[in-house]
């Protein structure tokens, strides 16, 4: 999506998104969403905005790994 900004609006908003370690997309995306929420306008089916930074370790998918054996203990 094409979206045309007066250069000082832009300017402002990197600096703002800058501040909350966000994309000029990330911020542009969060202040549309509040509006939207704010009046009410949100649809329920809009899914979270995701998380930032990275994302959680999952364990890979699969059967688990078989168990070693009980090492005898030493002496």
């Amino acid at each position: 999506m094409l979206l045309r900004l007066d250069p000082a609006v832009h300017d402002a908003l990197a600096r703002w998104a800058s501040d909350e370690l966000r994309s000029a997309n990330a911020q542009i995306e969060f202040l549309l969403r509040r509006a939207l929420a704010e009046a009410g306008r949100l649809p329920g089916t809009a899914r979270p905005i995701a998380r930032r930074g990275r994302p959680p370790k999952q364990p890979p998918e699969g059967p688990e790994p078989p168990s070693a054996p009980d090492a005898p203990d030493a002496p």
